[in-house]
């Protein structure tokens, strides 16, 4: 399953749930995010040819981050632009997340590995602003699967 978690019909994140499964090529991003996530089923076989990327000047605005969850379960506060708190989604072994836009956090709710991408050069003090987490009481998670979450 794949969803789209959504404020004001701003694309905060997307999670493709490890139980995911389509055919062929798959592209969840829109042609101008800095991050392009995408999704292969190919069958055996089945050849990409050979190939270098050419050098091609890009200007990246704002940081995109994808996380997949190798073990454990976390929970993923997700935060509007203004910094106010939304509402929290678990993610699990398996689930691969795309942070798009506004803010998040998270709380590992088990021993949990992941691993993160996102452009580069990364520069922390230009790169992001930390600010208080929402109070334990304001957690609202949301379990339920969904393909598009309005928060």
């Amino acid at each position: 399953m794949l969803e789209r978690i959504l404020h004001h019909e701003q694309l905060l994140a997307l999670i493709i749930r490890a139980e995911y499964k389509a055919e062929g090529i798959q592209f969840f991003t829109p042609d101008d995010f800095s991050q392009q996530l995408g999704y292969m089923n190919r069958q055996k076989g089945y050849v990409i040819p050979p190939h270098v990327h050419n050098l091609h000047p890009r200007e990246v605005l704002l940081t995109q981050e994808v996380l997949y969850i190798k073990s454990g379960r976390v929970r993923v506060d997700f935060y509007a632009d203004d910094r106010s708190y939304l509402r929290s989604r678990e993610v699990v072994k398996g689930d691969i997340v795309l942070l798009a836009q506004g803010g998040h956090g998270f709380e590992m709710l088990e021993d949990s590995e992941i691993i993160e991408v996102k452009q580069g050069p990364y520069c922390e003090e230009k790169d992001k602003i930390r600010f208080q987490p929402a109070a334990a009481e304001e957690i609202r998670l949301d379990s339920q699967p969904a393909e598009v979450v309005r928060l």
